[in-house]
């Protein structure tokens, strides 16, 4: 495993990241989401990600028994706060008082007494960026958070974010978390990355394989016990249209052309990006967490012809979701 600094901090993360979303509290049970984090964590994985919006807060308190008998230091973990999470009008977003409620319940669920990177969610049109900024700068200085960023975030509200924490002498944002992948990197691309390069911001990507999409696994129809076979997960099967499969297709034949997996070959795609710290995976089973593992070895693979045939493929404009 290969760790890459977060930004321009000092914090090491490692590349490939395990994330719950979806899964813990959800697809998997108590017992198996602790081996799939056991396993990551034998096989060099320090970075965690979670949220409390996932699985209604059960997906860090699978995550917080799992654990228990890892030693703290070595894990990177981290949270998010912006979705309904409590009940009345102060049960979301970004408030002072739904933030310093949310951290609390955050880090009784997961059984820590700080988490190393908190996100805010999404942006809160309703909360001033100050009050966000001051009250995540508190956060950090009671040593409940040690970093902090934003997630989905637009590149004009974190720079406002930098804007007011560098006026008034608080702790800016160190990261950032988008969705990028092959079919939805416009955005990154060419509004995010510039953040990476002026301000030092890392990214911990989410999605690397477009809800399993990448994977290939979609190709002949919609396998039972698929994220897209959940009957809440309506809008992921709107995404597999006969025009992303037939990429699939075409990036498969290029993923055995250099050894690896169609889910390997897109990890790697996103690797070979050097702003980027950390590719948040899911999994579901062991051999899923091995396979998504095994893409830091194919990214020496990407080889410039290699990079000019993906392009190729992807280059029609797909309408991001």
């Amino acid at each position: 495993m290969h760790y890459r600094r977060l930004g321009r901090s000092g914090l090491k993360v490692s590349e490939l990241g395990l994330g719950a979303w979806i899964t813990f509290g959800n697809q998997v049970d108590e017992k198996r989401a602790s081996e799939i984090i056991h396993a990551a964590y034998e096989q060099g994985v320090n970075y965690f990600d979670n949220a409390d919006a996932y699985a209604n807060g059960a997906a860090e308190t699978v995550m917080g028994k799992a654990i228990q008998d890892l030693p703290r230091e070595a894990l990177v973990i981290s949270s998010k706060v912006f979705w309904p999470t409590m009940p009345g009008p102060n049960g979301r977003g970004l408030s002072r008082k739904h933030i310093t409620e949310s951290i609390h319940a955050s880090l009784k669920r997961l059984q820590v007494d700080y988490v190393d990177l908190y996100f805010c969610h999404r942006f809160d049109p309703d909360t001033p960026v100050e009050e966000v900024v001051r009250t995540m700068d508190d956060l950090v200085h009671q040593g409940k958070i040690l970093y902090w960023g934003t997630s989905e975030w637009e590149a004009s509200q974190i720079v406002q974010a930098l804007a007011i924490a560098r006026q008034y002498g608080l702790i800016p944002p160190t990261m950032e978390q988008p969705q990028y992948n092959m079919f939805h990197r416009e955005r990154f691309e060419n509004q995010l990355l510039p953040l990476a390069r002026e301000f030092g911001i890392g990214f911990t990507t989410w999605s690397p394989l477009y809800y399993g999409i990448l994977t290939g696994k979609y190709n002949d129809g919609i396998p039972e016990g698929s994220r897209a076979s959940m009957s809440e997960m309506g809008w992921i099967r709107d995404q597999i249209t006969p025009e992303r499969i037939e990429k699939v297709r075409q990036l498969t034949a290029i993923a055995n052309e250099v050894g690896a997996t169609t889910a390997q070959l897109a990890l790697a795609w996103i690797l070979h990006r050097k702003e980027v710290s950390s590719v948040i995976t899911g999994a579901t089973r062991i051999e899923q967490l091995d396979e998504n593992l095994g893409a830091a070895e194919v990214t020496d693979k990407l080889t410039d012809n290699i990079l000019d045939a993906i392009e190729k493929i992807l280059y029609t404009q797909l309408k991001e979701a």
